[in-house]
């Protein structure tokens, strides 16, 4: 994750280029005479969208009539936007960085005093291994004491341990975080994040409980579990989905990588480093915000056929063969992946807890996986105005080929069941239903 977010600035609003001038004007205003110009700066937010200068920056008048300074700024000096100058951060990604910073120093504080008492009385509980002894149970979770604290389940995923994870969080909540944001909305997600918070972590302390109850070893039931790493996985995730196709360039083009292969690689890391590292919370949190936030995105969250205007026709989940489980993994382990995968897809349809998708909804996810490709990166990664303008219009390309392409698979798949209530008429067979697959 720190390497994905390293290598990606941040982002930049570009419009069409302004003329680069500058104008002081001295005026002297007449008191008895109301002012034809907008109020000075702090009681205005911006000048008018169609004026060629973004802003105007003027000396707060007196009632007196003096003479008045009013200097004038191209807008290609504030990049053409109408906003504050400044980093803008969308609400809850700025929420979410206001609580991992503060939550973690917090958690820091607590755990130098107890450090600090525990020193000064030389002794610790018995039964408990010395690192117990400075876990905050009402931060993060321990499976033998958050009970009481449920809380945790949320509070834990902005709690970290120590400088070097908590520099990789605040970086994957800013720059992730605030593409999401603006691509979903806030709702979206903040829902989003309340599943891969929630769920790995209720996950995750019921395994180490159940690993407590085998091997009745206390440390594990005094195992701090706390991190972003199951968001982290989560926004990989999410990636995959919205911008499979984009190439991450690291150390000047030296290493190429595709985001749709970074949950592979995340996966990966985390499992070997495990064992070697002893970072076994890191394993389960991951896989567990992995399958949680794939759940999530393929059956439950609301998508819709055009990328750029919200309408009544809506999706729910994403049935794209691209989002299919198995392609977030090598080829070679297709085979094995898609037994397992449509096992458990049988399953849950068995038990009522998943829909199948309709021939519909899969032709539409298809169609606007298609026309996703590189959608939306210019708001995220800053650009040349050139390189804005080229991406606005291979963007409308995808979308014109993709509404053509879903055009031509609606018209098939109703055909398909024209030719089935035909059959079924003559030959009494024919149950007229759609099913999708979970691979």
């Amino acid at each position: 994750m720190m390497l994905l977010a390293a290598a990606l600035p941040s982002p930049k609003h570009h419009h069409p280029r302004q003329p680069d001038v500058a104008c002081v004007v001295i005026r002297r205003r007449n008191p008895e005479r109301p002012s034809a110009h907008p109020p000075p700066l702090h009681q205005t937010s911006s000048a008018s969208p169609e004026s060629p200068y973004s802003s105007r920056i003027r000396r707060p008048s007196s009632p007196s009539a003096r003479p008045h300074l009013s200097l004038r700024l191209p807008a290609a000096l504030n990049n053409g936007s109408t906003m504050p100058r400044g980093i803008t951060i969308p609400p809850i990604t700025r929420a979410c960085l206001v609580s991992c910073v503060a939550l973690s120093v917090l958690n820091a504080a607590l755990r130098y005093s107890a450090y600090i008492h525990n020193s000064s009385n030389s002794e610790g509980t018995p039964g408990e291994s010395p690192d117990t002894n400075y876990v905050i149970p009402y931060l993060s979770i321990v499976p033998a004491r958050s009970i009481l604290y449920p809380w945790t389940f949320v509070t834990a995923s902005l709690v970290e341990q120590n400088i070097f994870t908590l520099s990789v969080t605040l970086t994957t909540l800013f720059y992730c975080g605030k593409y999401l944001e603006r691509a979903w909305g806030s709702r979206e997600l903040a829902k989003f994040l309340l599943v891969v918070m929630l769920i790995p972590n209720f996950l995750t302390f019921l395994a180490y409980a159940l690993w407590f109850a085998i091997s009745g070893n206390p440390v594990r039931s005094f195992t701090p579990i706390c991190g972003a790493t199951a968001i982290q996985a989560g926004f990989l995730v999410a990636f995959k989905q919205l911008v499979p196709e984009y190439t991450v360039r690291i150390f000047k083009n030296m290493i190429r990588i595709r985001i749709k292969r970074f949950p592979a690689i995340f996966l990966l890391v985390n499992t070997l480093s495990g064992p070697l590292l002893g970072t076994d919370v890191a394993v389960f949190l991951s896989w567990l915000g992995f399958f949680s936030s794939w759940t999530y995105l393929r059956f439950y969250k609301k998508t819709y056929p055009d990328l750029e205007v919200a309408q009544d026709r809506a999706i729910k989940g994403d049935a794209s063969e691209s989002f299919a489980i198995i392609n977030f993994f090598p080829a070679v382990l297709h085979p094995a992946l898609s037994i397992i995968a449509n096992t458990t897809y049988n399953l849950l349809l068995t038990l009522n807890l998943c829909v199948p998708f309709s021939d519909a909804d899969i032709a539409l996810s298809n169609a606007q996986a298609q026309a996703r490709g590189n959608a939306g990166l210019g708001a995220m990664f800053a650009m040349t105005p050139g390189q804005a303008r080229s991406s606005r219009a291979e963007t409308e390309r995808r979308r014109e080929l993709a509404l053509r392409a879903l055009d031509q698979q609606l018209s098939a798949a109703t055909g398909k069941v024209r030719g089935g209530e035909t059959a079924g008429s003559g030959t009494g067979v024919g149950d007229g239903s759609g099913s999708g697959s979970a691979t």
